[in-house]
């Protein structure tokens, strides 16, 4: 991916500093795993942390946090600007979008933690993966998350980092458009089974929204290299519920999926990128997934 002459975003916040009593990173893409997907690429934390009644009012950060030096590495240091970069991009391609639509893109911060984090949607730690909070209207990454995305889901690669962040700002997306507070509304009228699958046409649009990010960014900056749209492809194939179900516990359980199967992944992703509108991106009214 060619990012390095790419605009900076200034919509970035770094907490690496901040130290959080209580609570461990640990077992990594093991707790991922016992989680069934827990929050990676942006299912509502709420569902998680069981804080759903904190998602309209932003919490305030503990006042026994601690602030320490950040030792960063130059790899961590150009990694930290590749995510500027990235949010640049989708800055970018969401204004010039809802400008189209005759609206106005509020840009969310991005904000950067190690360890654990306070936000708007409760405690959260990194083990959890990157999360959109839809109370404070930012998303949050530990960029020892890029690790976990190589090593233990088979995803390594520029673009399939930037594709996270894609995700997530879809779902940024989604809740500026309305769309995710629709579906959290419904949460109380649903069945457990009907709310997930709510919650997979969710997933599958900001995939779809990732997609769209892709091409748009491309066009007007011709970042993508050969291979770069494998890299997405893959890691949306080594996210889909089925494969982290079947890794996690050996057997599938459809009805419980909450973001949709690695095909489908794959599928919304592809169609945003080729179609690069949001319209294309109307998985709630698609017959098939």
């Amino acid at each position: 991916m060619l990012w390095k002459n790419g605009r900076r975003s200034s919509n970035i916040e770094d907490r690496r500093r901040v130290r959080m009593p209580g609570g461990k990173k640990g077992g990594g893409i093991g707790i991922l795993l016992v989680g069934l997907v827990a929050m990676y690429f942006g299912i509502d934390p709420a569902l998680v942390m069981d804080i759903a009644s904190n998602l309209q009012e932003p919490t305030a950060v503990s006042t026994s946090t601690q602030r320490a030096p950040v030792q960063q590495s130059t790899a961590e240091k150009e990694l930290a600007e590749f995510v500027a970069v990235v949010l640049a991009d989708t800055e970018d391609t969401w204004n010039s979008i809802f400008q189209t639509m005759g609206y106005t893109y509020q840009e969310p911060k991005l904000v950067l933690f190690t360890g654990n984090v306070q936000s708007a949607c409760g405690f959260a730690q990194a083990a959890m993966g990157p999360f959109y909070c839809p109370g404070d209207k930012q998303v949050y990454i530990d960029l020892s998350f890029y690790e976990d995305l190589k090593n233990d889901l088979d995803s390594p690669g520029d673009f399939a980092q930037a594709y996270v962040i894609a995700h997530e700002i879809g779902h940024h997306v989604q809740k500026l458009l309305g769309i995710s507070d629709k579906v959290h509304t419904s949460r109380k009228q649903l069945s457990e089974k009907d709310y997930n699958k709510l919650s997979v046409r969710l997933e599958l649009q900001a995939d779809c929204f990732a997609g769209i990010w892709a091409n748009k960014a491309d066009r007007v900056r011709n970042i993508i290299e050969p291979g770069d749209i494998e890299e997405a492809l893959n890691a949306a194939s080594h996210i889909g519920d089925d494969r982290l179900q079947q890794q996690s516990r050996g057997y599938v359980t459809p009805d419980s999926f909450t973001h949709g199967s690695s095909k489908q992944r794959v599928h919304w992703f592809k169609t945003g990128y080729t179609h690069g509108n949001i319209e294309s991106c109307d998985t709630f009214s698609a017959g098939t997934l």
